[in-house]
């Protein structure tokens, strides 16, 4: 199963989640009114009940299918396992490049990602672009331990910044005057994350059959 279409999966599904993440999270017939799951982070620090801090929400959360996004690629890019030609994971580290950048603010200076507002995620870019250079050396670690951590982010993904968006529309929905339509991009990217969480699992699931199966057929030949 590990050697078959199976290790794909986990790829497409990545890439299905980071087009619904930059797909609109609320809909507008105005352009400029729509919001993407990439825009929710700024977004809702303007919004007056988290300026007051009547209704308190870590923003930075919304960055977490951007961190998902790009771990996930370098570990599937380093995963032994799938054994991917040397194309393609070279491309998948480049892609996971401007995914770690998209957390970068608005008119960012480096000056500004030093400020206690921005520390956070420019750690987290930090850390992505990290893991980006050092990913050859990824490739000593255990498939397995690859997978799960992928798994465990994929899962974080598609349910944190989703629990986040419905904590705050009531308030969205304040400042466009009427209940904001959602837009395709919410339901895709957890969708997407989702099919990750299976797609790991199936590898997982897989190679652990195939590695008892190998274990008592040695033994048979033992006995």
């Amino acid at each position: 199963m590990c050697a078959s279409v199976v290790r794909f999966l986990p790829i497409l599904t990545l890439l299905l989640a980071l087009a619904g993440y930059f797909g609109p999270w609320v809909t507008h017939k105005a352009p400029a009114l729509v919001l993407t799951g990439q825009d929710m982070a700024e977004f809702v620090k303007f919004l007056s009940e988290v300026r007051s801090g009547e209704l308190q929400v870590m923003r930075e959360l919304f960055y977490l299918p951007l961190v998902a996004g790009a771990l996930g690629l370098v570990f599937a890019a380093a995963n032994r396992r799938w054994r991917y030609p040397w194309s393609l994971r070279w491309l998948l580290v480049l892609l996971a490049v401007p995914v770690a950048l998209s957390m970068l603010p608005p008119a960012w200076t480096p000056q500004l990602l030093l400020t206690p507002e921005f520390r956070l995620q420019a750690a987290a870019i930090a850390f992505c672009l990290a893991l980006v250079l050092l990913h050859p050396l990824l490739r000593r670690l255990p498939p397995a331990l690859l997978e799960a951590t992928t798994l465990l982010l994929a899962l974080a993904a598609a349910v944190v910044p989703v629990w986040q968006f419905l904590r705050v529309r009531p308030a969205v929905d304040a400042v466009y005057g009427r209940t904001v339509t959602l837009g395709w991009g919410l339901w895709l990217m957890p969708l997407g994350f989702g099919l990750v969480v299976i797609a790991l699992l199936l590898s997982l699931l897989g190679c652990q059959k195939r590695r008892w199966r190998g274990i008592m057929r040695l033994a048979r030949m033992e006995g």
